[in-house]
Parts: C-alpha cells; sequence; structure tokens
C-alpha cells in the first residue's frame, strides 16, 4: 500500500489507503481573510495562534500554512513571503506538535518554509506548468520532502478528467526523472462545484479510483470546493468526504472547526424566548443557553465534517474497534458531576 510519511519534530502522520484519513487544516490562511491580512501584516500573530491550537483541538491530522498576504505597503510577494513564512512556521511548530503543509505559490516562500519547518513537511503545491516543474520539484528532492501535485498546467483546470488524469500522470512521471517516488506525491484531482457541474461529484470519484489503481498515489482535494455557492454546505460537505473516502481519497484540506455561535445570534433568540414568554433562569450563561436551543456552542468545536470522516474511517476499518469514534462522542465532564453516567438496563 502507498505510505505517504510527513513528520514534526516529535509526531509521524501516514497518509495512505490502509490509514485513517489524513485531516489537514486550512485555516491558516489570509485568503479572503482581511482581519487576519491586516493583523499579519502588523505583525500580530494572534489569529494564527488561536487557528493552530483549535484545529488540532478539533482534530487536525496536519496544519496548512499559507503566508500569502499582499501587503498595502509593499505589494511585492516575492519580497514580503519568504520572511513572513518563516516566522509563520516558527511560531506554528513552537505550539502544536502536528506535522505542516507549507502552502505557497511564491518559490522562495515554499523554501523559506522547507529551510525552517523541522522534521518532514508537505509541500503545497506543483502543478503540471512546465516552470513550476522546473522551480519546485528540486525543492521537492533537495529537501526530501512529499508534495501535492494539482492536476492543472499550461492550459488551465480541464472541465475534462481525462485530462486531469493526464495532468497527474504527467507530475508523477516528471517527478521520477528527478528521482522522486510516487509515495511521495499527493495528487489533488481539482474538486469543481457541483452547484456549477452536476457531474463534479462522479467525475472525482473515478478520478481517485484510477489515480490510486493505475498511478499509485495519494489523494487530497480543497473538501469545500463542492459545496461552493449552495445552502447548507456542510450538508453536501457531510456526504461528499465519506464517498470521496470510499473511493480511495486519503486526505482533504479542509475546516476541522464549527464556528462558534456568536453574540448576535444568541442575542436574535433571547429575544425570540422572551417574545414567547418563556423564563429563563437568571444565572443561565450563553454557552448553556445555546446548548439548550440546539444553536451550537460559543466555543470553536470539531464540525459535522469530522463526524462524518471518524464514522467512515470506522466503517472501513481504520479506526480498528471504533476507539476513536467512541472518544469523539464521549460525553463531556460537567463540573461537579464527574463523567455522564452510560444507561443501565432496568433489572425485573
Amino acid at each position: 500500500m502507498t505510505q505517504t510519511i510527513v513528520e514534526s519534530r516529535s509526531k509521524t502522520a501516514i497518509i495512505g489507503f490502509d490509514q485513517p484519513f489524513c485531516v489537514i487544516g486550512e485555516r491558516i490562511n489570509p485568503t479572503g481573510r482581511k482581519v487576519l491580512a491586516a493583523q499579519l501584516e502588523a505583525g500580530d500573530f494572534s489569529t494564527v495562534e488561536k487557528d493552530a491550537l483549535e484545529q488540532v483541538a478539533c482534530g487536525a491530522t496536519m496544519l496548512d500554512v499559507n503566508a500569502g498576504v499582499v501587503y498595502n505597503s509593499n505589494p511585492n510577494p516575492n519580497e514580503t513571503e519568504p520572511p513572513l513564512m518563516t516566522k509563520m512556521i516558527e511560531l506554528v511548530q513552537g505550539l502544536v506538535d502536528v506535522p505542516l503543509c507549507i502552502d505557497s505559490s511564491v518559490p522562495a516562500a515554499l523554501e523559506a518554509g522547507l529551510a525552517a519547518c523541522e522534521g518532514r513537511p508537505l509541500l503545497n503545491s506543483v502543478t503540471g506548468e512546465e516552470d513550476r516543474l522546473e522551480l519546485v520539484l528540486p525543492l521537492v528532492k533537495k529537501y526530501n520532502v512529499p508534495v501535492v501535485a494539482i492536476s492543472n498546467d499550461d492550459t488551465g483546470i480541464s472541465e475534462d478528467p481525462e485530462v486531469r488524469f493526464a495532468v497527474a500522470r504527467k507530475i508523477v512521471e516528471r517527478a521520477a526523472d528527478f528521482g522522486i517516488p510516487a509515495n511521495d506525491i499527493v495528487v489533488d484531482p481539482l474538486v469543481m462545484p457541483i452547484g456549477a457541474m452536476g457531474t463534479a461529484g462522479l467525475q472525482v470519484f473515478t478520478l481517485v479510483r484510477r489515480l490510486r489503481d493505475e498511478l499509485g498515489v495519494n489523494t487530497t482535494c480543497g473538501a469545500s470546493n463542492i459545496s461552493f455557492g449552495l445552502p447548507n454546505r456542510h450538508g453536501i460537505n457531510n456526504a461528499f468526504l465519506p464517498m470521496a473516502m470510499a473511493a480511495g481519497m486519503t486526505s482533504a484540506i479542509m475546516n476541522p472547526i464549527a464556528l462558534p455561535t456568536g453574540p448576535k445570534k444568541i442575542a436574535e433568540k433571547k429575544a425570540e424566548v422572551e417574545a414567547a414568554g418563556i423564563i429563563l433562569p437568571a444565572d443561565m450563561d450563553d454557552e448553556a443557553f445555546v446548548q439548550l436551543f440546539g444553536l451550537g456552542s460559543t466555543k470553536a468545536r470539531a464540525g459535522k465534517e469530522m463526524e462524518a470522516i471518524r464514522a467512515a474511517n470506522f466503517l472501513t476499518n481504520n479506526d480498528a474497534g471504533g476507539g476513536e469514534w467512541i472518544k469523539f462522542n464521549r460525553a463531556p465532564v460537567v463540573p461537579g458531576e464527574g463523567r455522564a453516567r452510560t444507561g443501565r438496563r432496568r433489572r425485573g
């Protein structure tokens, strides 16, 4: 079985067909996050710290680190991104013990991250574009690390799955020319939004099977792409991930966290409750309130996608005896009450 080994200073993670699904936490990324981008330009890493700790607490196997900020003071990422990547890698690996995924479109930032990272990180990414192959594959060989291979080339992203498979095969073959084995290539077959392409799910499942059976490589994807633009995205994601796993997908770059319920939503619900004439205890805090009314939690917790993944791990015998599933669903300890009791059969 193909196994891709990634390591931190103290922990090893294995991406493989006979391994639990590898969740690569995606939140340390300023793309589309204006507040985080501004913080990073100002040298404020508090959100990075928070995202790192919360994602690991919610079950991430690895963390993706992306330093792609376009500074207002200097719009040249070739100058600003490498030193920022170094700082972010050093910070994150000092906070958590999981392996890292170094994510950048700037080759100098990739090398800066590789130089700073302890262990054996995953490099994200190389494409089938000729200039990208010539820039990134030597880094992969030099640092002896695995790499994400994205199935697009100089012609762009094809909607034809045959073309995407051909690009993946090209990257695997070119990597072999550099002495990089197939088990160090993790192919992203590119998930299209199903709202725009009705066959997107079927395409990915077919591609993943072929990549596993014909090229012998592990696979990954941006998991939430499948549900882009649709209502109830979590519902789509929850169905997609186990189906992709059954087809042979071995990892995904995704958000493992269910975001906390915010003050605005809590205030709106409290107004509804008051209007209905329901009287609540005066000392009820917000966390007890949102739990009572099914609003989630005021704290970051593992999302429904993580529940679906853990269930699929159990069902595919990648959670022997269901230990992780049981741990994931164990009732929390209530202060002053000890661990929640399990039900007992009444004696006759």
